[in-house]
């Protein structure tokens, strides 16, 4: 049995992904953003130990998030499954960061840094071939908004994230899932690919023990390995963003998961807060 934790369960794939794990009989920790959405998440998959509250947005209630997740214990498996669509408009957080971006990218970067685990997976999107890797105005500040672009940028990014992690944690098995376009609330109800398939790959990179799963720095769809945009096996392009994502946060991403005991506190460093 592997103890996992689901960003974004609420409803959607997460939600799915969550209750086929605990139909597997595996240990699962749900999350949602608020309370309400908390209900849901725990209605939907009624088998899971519980549901942990924390909105993404806010890299505050991120950290406190993360707090609450080591609280309950380590994790074998972490699903960075929460994000926003590409229908959205510009806007800021509390903190004042481009909120796909904060959502997308930035909370998975520092949940990973904060809860290490020993499997990770970051769910991308086919957009991301269309995703552009210079990280000179993660915030939208110079650019025209266009919430596609902003979408394809961060799944992107999450691929960028993905290979990062394998690259700098060995002991780690880090991979990027693209589920297909799939008829949830972000996907649409027009959307082509099958629903049912679409939570199956994350699941299976989380629990299974096909050798297949155990690979680490790889692009799935339905469990078959995808050639990702070039860029996210740029090394240099890693550690832009893996830069960024400490000067943001102010948390560096440590040593990984070798070593991590049951309530262990996270291997990661925090540094002091700069100028976003």
């Amino acid at each position: 049995m592997a103890r996992v934790l689901v960003t974004g369960s609420a409803d959607g794939l997460g939600q799915m992904a969550a209750r086929r794990l605990g139909e597997l009989g595996h240990d699962v920790l749900l999350h949602a953003r608020n309370q309400d959405r908390a209900r849901d998440a725990a209605r939907g998959a009624p088998g899971a130990r519980g549901v942990l509250i924390g909105d993404l947005s806010s890299i505050a209630e991120t950290r406190a998030l993360a707090e609450q997740a080591n609280a309950a214990g380590s994790f074998d498996a972490v699903i960075h499954n929460a994000a926003v669509g590409y229908r959205e408009r510009r806007q800021e957080t509390a903190d004042g960061l481009e909120h796909v971006f904060a959502i997308n990218v930035l909370a998975p970067y520092l949940l990973t840094a904060l809860v290490p685990a020993r499997r990770i997976v970051y769910l991308t999107s086919g957009m991301h071939r269309g995703g552009d890797a210079d990280l000179s105005d993660l915030q939208w500040r110079r650019r025209r908004w266009s919430g596609a672009q902003a979408y394809a940028d961060s799944k992107l990014l999450d691929v960028v994230l993905a290979f990062a992690i394998a690259r700098r944690w060995p002991d780690a098995r880090s991979n990027a899932v693209e589920p297909g376009w799939v008829a949830t609330k972000m996907g649409g109800p027009g959307a082509p690919d099958d629903l049912s398939l679409a939570p199956e790959t994350q699941v299976w990179l989380a629990v299974s023990d096909d050798p297949r799963a155990a690979e680490t720095g790889e692009l799935f769809y339905h469990q078959r390995e995808q050639e990702p945009h070039p860029a996210a096996r740029d090394v240099e392009v890693q550690e832009q963003l893996l830069s960024a994502c400490e000067r943001l946060t102010g948390v560096a991403l440590g040593a990984g998961p070798a070593g991590t005991q049951p309530g262990a506190a996270p291997r990661a460093e925090t540094i002091p807060w700069t100028d976003r």
